[in-house]
């Protein structure tokens, strides 16, 4: 389980071919492995990994291509949202969070509020359409690994657009700071709507 506080920004370093998906090797930032041991889970971009080597301040996964099919932004080099299990004592700064991506959704609008680059930012997701019975106002979503709050919810034909404020430390500590119309990211509905919405399915069965 994760919390979807960003904890580094690492670098995918090298994506290479490896059975049905890819090998992929991560640099992070000095003594972020410190406490991290072979077969911990990484969350990167939001998706829950398995470390099989650590080399430095570099670790290793193998990524599957059913998870390459159902994710993006894992198969090529450049910086990734990371996030390391939480253990029961942490403190739950975000929310719940499975590191099991729902869907991918894409950017229709990114744009500072007000003409302030130095204040928060409006982000505009299109999310796709079967996701959209769990995005309520005020509710919780995972944007690339990171936990964000909705604050306004648009329903469309064949799709659901969430509008997403976005404060400047996120910007900064983040890789959301590097996005732009058109990107493709991942996403994670909240797990308790998941299961509310599982409940009700079955109550009408």
């Amino acid at each position: 389980m994760f919390t979807g506080i960003i904890t580094a920004i690492g670098k995918i370093k090298s994506a290479t071919p490896a059975g049905d998906g890819l090998h992929l090797q991560i640099e992070v930032p000095a003594h972020y492995l410190n406490d991290v041991v072979l077969g911990d889970s990484i969350a990167i971009q939001g998706a829950c990994m398995t470390v099989t080597k650590i080399e430095g301040n570099t670790f290793s996964l193998d990524i599957s291509q059913e998870s390459l099919n159902k994710t993006v932004g894992l198969n090529v080099v450049g910086p990734v949202n990371l996030e390391k299990a939480m253990r029961l004592n942490d403190r739950l700064g975000g929310h719940l969070v499975s590191g099991h991506v729902d869907g991918v959704g894409k950017i229709t609008h990114f744009a500072a509020v007000a003409k302030d680059p130095h204040g928060s930012w409006l982000l505009k997701i299109e999310a796709p359409q079967e996701l959209a019975s769990f995005l309520a106002y005020k509710g919780s979503i995972v944007v690339n690994g990171v936990s964000l709050t909705v604050n306004k919810t648009e329903d469309l034909a064949n799709a659901c657009v969430v509008d997403i404020n976005i404060i400047p430390h996120t910007l900064q500590n983040t890789t959301l700071g590097h996005l732009k119309q058109d990107d493709e990211v991942n996403l994670e509905v909240d797990l308790i709507a998941r299961y509310v919405a599982r409940m009700l399915e079955t109550q009408k069965q």
